[in-house]
């Protein structure tokens, strides 16, 4: 995992940054943390087109809109049916224009591994942050499972930040989770403990009993389990 302040720096910036743009700057802090070789957000919305924030290089970029990429980007596909993180290794890129999209993300330089986290909003927006990294397989399977944690809380911070910046088109409820509110549901509906959550959150348990009890109201939950269901069925946070 990403040393504690490293990554609480990381989520402060993305809170306070004004657009996309100061997004990306942030996700190319935070790729330069990681040693990966890209992070990007992307936001498809109702209309099956994309937008949001990357460190891919610019005429990837490019070359993914003029393509009509995304109709094809088996990463755009195969997240949309689930609701946990995604191995590029495990998705279906068989197909004759999977496989010609694949090769050429390559010579573009996005890189031979990815992993993507697909995350929803309210409404049914759907958007799904990754990294990619060019290595082995067994370098890349440590490097997922010591940071796949990490991405998660990053993914959901990007979007939810996005959506402040999409109100007209994804209306958020009257009173939307904080980001330390999102933190705390996501932690328990992972099966952690309020006392590992805790930890995971560096704060007090009374601090976190603040945050759950913020959620719980704000969600109109009888109880801790039913606020986390409650979040999970509206898209604000993974399951």
């Amino acid at each position: 995992m990403v040393r504690r302040q490293n990554l609480n720096a990381i989520l402060e910036m993305i809170e306070s940054s004004a657009n996309l743009e100061e997004i990306g700057e942030v996700l190319a802090q935070f790729r330069n943390l990681l040693e990966v070789d890209h992070a990007f957000y992307r936001w498809v919305d109702r209309s099956g087109s994309i937008s949001g924030c990357s460190t891919l290089p610019v005429a990837w970029q490019d070359r993914y809109s003029a393509m009509g990429y995304h109709r094809i980007d088996p990463v755009v596909i195969g997240c949309y049916t689930t609701f946990h993180p995604v191995d590029w290794r495990d998705l279906d890129w068989s197909a004759r224009l999977a496989a010609a999209f694949r090769k050429d993300s390559l010579a573009f330089g996005v890189g031979s591994q990815g992993y993507s986290v697909p995350v929803r909003g309210p409404a049914g927006q759907y958007a799904v942050f990754s990294i990619t990294k060019t290595c082995k397989g067994e370098v890349w399977d440590k490097f997922t499972r010591k940071h796949s944690r990490d991405l998660i809380l990053v993914a959901h911070y990007v979007n939810r930040r996005a959506l402040d910046f999409e109100m007209s088109f994804y209306p958020l409820p009257e009173q939307p989770l904080s980001m330390r509110e999102s933190e705390a549901l996501s932690l328990l509906a992972e099966g952690m403990s309020r006392a590992r959550a805790a930890e995971a959150m560096d704060i007090s348990e009374h601090t976190l009993r603040v945050y759950i009890e913020g959620a719980r109201s704000k969600l109109q939950a009888q109880n801790t389990t039913h606020a986390v269901a409650g979040a999970v069925t509206m898209g604000l946070i993974g399951a």
